[in-house]
This record gives structure tokens, C-alpha cells and sequence, in this order.
């Protein structure tokens, strides 16, 4: 991945403050020779009125980024706005690792990545749909407590480009539709089912023709799999009803459960089924089912997973793509409106100063 660049904004209130702030800071001076970026400051005292001699001051290596704006917001945390984009080159975890500590620790940068996958689980499956090329644009809250430890907190918004399609992600709190964040036409991220049955995912194979690693011939793979340690939880894609569950042949313990619409989902090589799951049981989407094993025909700990849709079997990836979710109010939309505008130009702004320097 090519580091694009990071930008920093300190802010006591996301969203006016921050305006106020940059509307009130100074030109930015002559870059000196040898600067990627020329740097802007204010006294953020003007804007807060206070005695800056305790101010806090973050620690930032040499990386292409702005000097923040500092506006404290106690005397106890610096709470600020990292705004990043870049490109994939392998992954998001590896991309996001081209940051330095000086942006985030390492053990941030990989909870971001998670935030974005969890924000993204009902569009997204970042371990088969991201690919070479692909860009992704993220603000997120960064939160440095009085002993120097830094933490991420709340993504405020996102856009990812997947093979040329721009998907949005705004945080908005509605009174209507379910869900934290919504796409840029209002629509709720969530949708009927989760793009994959496990947080923690790692596929070891793709939909199509494969050798059975332990039949050792070629026949079609009905679905994919996905490498995980024994144990490792397995939720269900949706709402529905557990309509088997018990061994079957070469898939060894096995969960199928019936959705809306003709759907079954399927999970197999299980070590265990959870807690009270058995035929019958009725499980919500996202909820723990059973958990990764290798019984059955299996080389090793992974779940296999399938999808049918009218007792048809069908590629999950493609079977469980869904677009546009539960709409906002009528009556929200022009707060809407005003916070996706103003995240989606902050990260406009980004990639045209970026594409500018290039």
C-alpha cells in the first residue's frame, strides 16, 4: 500500500467547534524546504478562553501529517478526529499498519480495522470482497488519557471503493430505522444477513471447483470455507429457525437454519453446538450457534458454510449481497444530510490534497 495521509483536528464538540476552529485558523505559512506538508496552527486558547501553559501536547512521529489544531476538551484527555485514507494493496490490517505509532499503536490500527468490518458486515466481507487497488477513507475519534495511552473510539464516518463502487458509512442516530450507521442515501447498513458467519475470518478457500483435501479428487466446493481455531464462535447470518441439527455424512455436526424468502444457511464441521441450540430453536442474526471443529470430513479446524436458497445451493458471496437497508425519517433527513456532508468533504478534501501533491 501507498501511505496516503493522515490529517489530525483536536475538538472539544465533533462537529461545530471543529468548523469554528478551522474557520478561525491563520494562512498556512511557506513550507520549508524538505516538508511533505506545510503545517497550520492556532492558539487554542483564543477559541477556549483558557490557560494553555498545562495544555497536553501528543507525541507524533514523522508522518505526512497536518499539525492539529488543538482544542482541549479537559485537563484530563485530549479527545481529536484522525482522518486516513489509503489503498489496498494486501489488506486492510496491512494497510492500516503503514501508519506509524505516532497516528495510532498497533493494537488500535487493528481495532479500527475491526470497527470497519463491523460497520461494514452487512455489505462487505473484508476477507473476500476487498481487492488490489481499492481505496477506503475513515474519521475516527481518537481519545490520549493522561498517561499517554491512545485509543480509538467511535468511527464518526467511512467509504470504502470496492473494483470502482463508493460505499458510504455515516454515524447517525435515527428514530425510525435500527442501526448506527447509514449509507449516503439514508438507507441502514444493516440488512436481513450478515456477509459472513464469523468475526474473526480467515477463508481458505473460494466458491467453485477444489480438491477435497480429504477425498483427494476434484468436485465442486457448495460453498466456503473458512479457517479458524477450534473453538472459535460461529454466528448466525440471520434470523431464523435451527431445522436440522445433529451429524450428517461428511459435513460431521452440523447446523442448518431456515430464513425469510426460501433462504437456508448452512454450517458444518462443528466441535459443538451452543447453549441451548437444537432443532427447533429459534436464533437471531449475529447470534452464537455453535462453535469451529474439524469432525466430519475435515483436514483441519475450519467451518464450512453454505447457503440454498429454495433448496437450490448458491454462491454465499453472491446469494447474501444486499444493498440499502431500513430508510431514515423524513423528518431526520436534514440532519442527516448535514453530517454526511460535512464527514464525506472532510475525506474529499483528503484524496484531492493527496491527488494534488502527487
Amino acid at each position: 500500500m501507498r501511505l496516503s495521509w493522515a490529517r489530525s483536528i483536536t475538538y472539544t464538540v465533533v462537529g461545530a467547534l471543529a468548523i469554528g476552529a478551522l474557520r478561525l485558523t491563520p494562512p498556512a505559512p511557506a513550507a520549508r524546504a524538505g516538508d511533505l506538508l506545510s503545517a497550520r496552527e492556532i492558539d487554542p486558547m483564543r477559541v477556549l478562553g483558557r490557560d494553555q501553559a498545562d495544555v497536553p501536547v501528543i507525541p507524533y512521529a514523522f508522518d505526512p501529517i497536518v499539525t492539529p489544531v488543538l482544542v482541549v476538551a479537559n485537563s484530563n484527555r485530549i479527545i481529536d478526529t484522525v482522518a486516513v485514507t489509503g489503498t489496498i494493496r494486501s489488506s486492510l490490517y496491512a494497510a492500516l499498519d503503514q501508519f506509524s505509532d505516532g497516528v495510532l499503536p498497533r493494537g488500535q490500527r487493528h481495532r479500527l480495522a475491526w470497527l470497519l468490518a463491523d460497520i461494514y458486515e452487512y455489505r462487505v466481507d473484508m476477507s473476500k470482497d476487498l481487492q488490489v487497488g481499492d481505496k477506503f477513507g475513515v474519521v475516527v475519534e481518537r481519545i490520549q488519557e493522561p498517561t499517554g495511552a491512545v485509543f480509538t473510539n467511535k468511527v464518526l464516518g467511512a467509504t470504502m471503493e470496492l473494483s470502482g463502487r463508493e460505499i458510504q458509512a455515516i454515524l447517525f442516530r435515527s428514530n425510525v430505522a435500527g442501526g448506527e450507521y447509514f449509507d449516503a442515501e439514508g438507507k441502514s447498513m444493516r440488512a436481513a444477513f450478515l456477509r459472513a458467519p464469523l468475526n474473526f475470518r480467515r477463508i481458505s478457500s473460494v466458491f467453485g471447483m477444489r480438491r477435497h483435501p480429504v477425498l483427494g479428487r476434484w468436485r465442486a466446493h457448495k460453498g466456503t470455507d473458512y479457517a479458524a481455531a477450534s473453538g472459535t464462535p460461529v454466528r448466525s447470518v440471520g434470523d431464523g429457525v435451527v431445522i436440522f441439527a445433529g451429524r450428517k455424512g461428511g459435513y460431521g455436526n452440523v447446523l442448518d437454519v431456515r430464513h425469510r424468502n426460501g433462504y437456508v444457511s448452512r454450517y458444518a464441521h462443528l466441535r459443538a453446538f451452543a447453549k441451548g441450540v437444537h432443532r427447533g430453536s429459534r436464533v437471531g442474526i449475529g447470534s452464537t450457534i455453535g462453535y469451529v471443529g474439524m469432525t466430519g470430513l475435515a483436514s483441519g479446524p475450519h467451518l464450512h458454510f453454505e447457503v440454498l436458497v429454495s433448496g437450490v445451493q448458491k454462491n454465499p458471496r453472491v446469494a447474501l449481497q444486499m444493498r440499502g437497508g431500513e430508510p431514515i425519517g423524513s423528518s431526520e433527513r436534514g440532519t442527516f444530510l448535514q453530517q454526511r456532508n460535512r464527514a464525506l468533504s472532510f475525506l474529499k478534501d483528503f484524496s484531492s490534497a493527496t491527488s494534488g501533491g502527487e
